[in-house]
């Protein structure tokens, strides 16, 4: 396949992972907000949460069909286009593959996290989580810094 029709699918899955990640983190996020202010309030929240069950289900759905499919295809596409470059020897990519497996482990984490959340069995989703969303950017930008400028 063309190197060009490679780097746009390979951008394409990435958007999409990403944006399927910073769903469910935003989405743990306003569950974990609301459990935190129904305690502090001092009522019972009775299993009910500010995000409505239809959207926990609906996002882990999308995490499962869509955002966990992305993944991998950014993978598949990332490492084909890494051969065909010859660039495993290149600084850049190893400081760009350990950011892209930090991702892929955040993403088990949240789609860990959004399946318990599903069940509803009490458990709270780790403290961690609450910077998912600043990380994920922060990482997608070094991403983006390492395979333009390629700095080292």
């Amino acid at each position: 396949m063309d190197y060009l029709w490679l780097k746009a699918l390979h951008i394409a899955a990435v958007a999409t992972w990403a944006g399927g990640m910073l769903a469910a983190a935003l989405t743990i996020t306003a569950v974990t907000i609301t459990a935190v202010t129904f305690a502090a309030a001092g009522s019972k929240a009775g299993g009910e949460t500010a995000v409505p069950s239809a959207t926990l289900n609906a996002v882990r759905r999308w995490d499962r069909r869509v955002t966990s499919p992305a993944m991998l295809l950014a993978w598949a596409l990332g490492l084909t286009l890494a051969l065909q470059g010859g660039w495993f020897t290149a600084t850049w990519l190893m400081a760009k593959l350990a950011l892209v497996v930090l991702l892929s482990a955040l993403h088990g984490m949240l789609s860990g996290t959004l399946r318990r959340l599903a069940r509803a069995d009490g458990t709270s989703p780790p403290a961690i989580l609450r910077l998912a969303p600043a990380g994920i950017v922060a990482s997608l930008l070094v991403i983006a810094i390492l395979v333009v400028v390629k700095p080292f």
